[in-house]
């Protein structure tokens, strides 16, 4: 299991390293529509179709190390009780556990929707970038996430010093 958390460690920089890329490619482009746009008053029309499209990319690329790491949002209003009775493990497993299983469903009305949009032929407006690619990319980001989120659920329930031991 050890040899299975350090492997996912390794290769847990691809996910970020597509994200950075995205990150800059809308950077890069976003820098010549501003000047495009106020020198020459020729924007680039694809812009806000490659914008919505990077920023799904960014957004769910890094979405499963995020959830593994545990640094996404978190509201602590009940974690004086939890603390008080030393209950932390089993809240955050009961919460990852139960958020890995709720993605189930987003999961599949994505992958449905993504289905629908390959049978349409639908493709964005300027580019003619099939719609599908997108859709399916959400599907498969959100399901690694589901999975990374159930994985981490059951380590941080049943072994607790596995998973601290790999987080160091």
């Amino acid at each position: 299991m050890k040899n299975f958390i350090n492997f996912m460690q390794r290769i847990s920089f691809l996910p970020v390293l597509l994200a950075c890329l995205a990150l800059f490619i809308l950077m890069v482009m976003t820098f010549c529509d501003v000047i495009l746009r106020s020198l020459l008053n020729s924007p680039i029309e694809a812009a806000t179709e490659l914008t919505r499209i990077l920023m799904a990319i960014m957004v769910f690329s890094v979405l499963p190390i995020i959830s593994a790491r545990g640094d996404h949002i978190a509201v602590d209003l009940t974690d004086g009780f939890f603390h008080r009775y030393r209950l932390e493990r089993l809240r955050d497993g009961a919460v990852f556990l139960s958020s890995g299983i709720m993605l189930f469903w987003p999961i599949h009305r994505v992958w449905l929707l993504s289905e629908r949009a390959q049978e349409y032929g639908d493709v964005t407006e300027y580019l003619s970038i099939p719609q599908f690619y997108i859709g399916g990319f959400i599907a498969l980001a959100t399901a690694i996430t589901s999975a990374t989120m159930i994985i981490t659920g059951l380590l941080r329930l049943f072994a607790p010093k596995l998973l601290q031991e790999s987080m160091q």
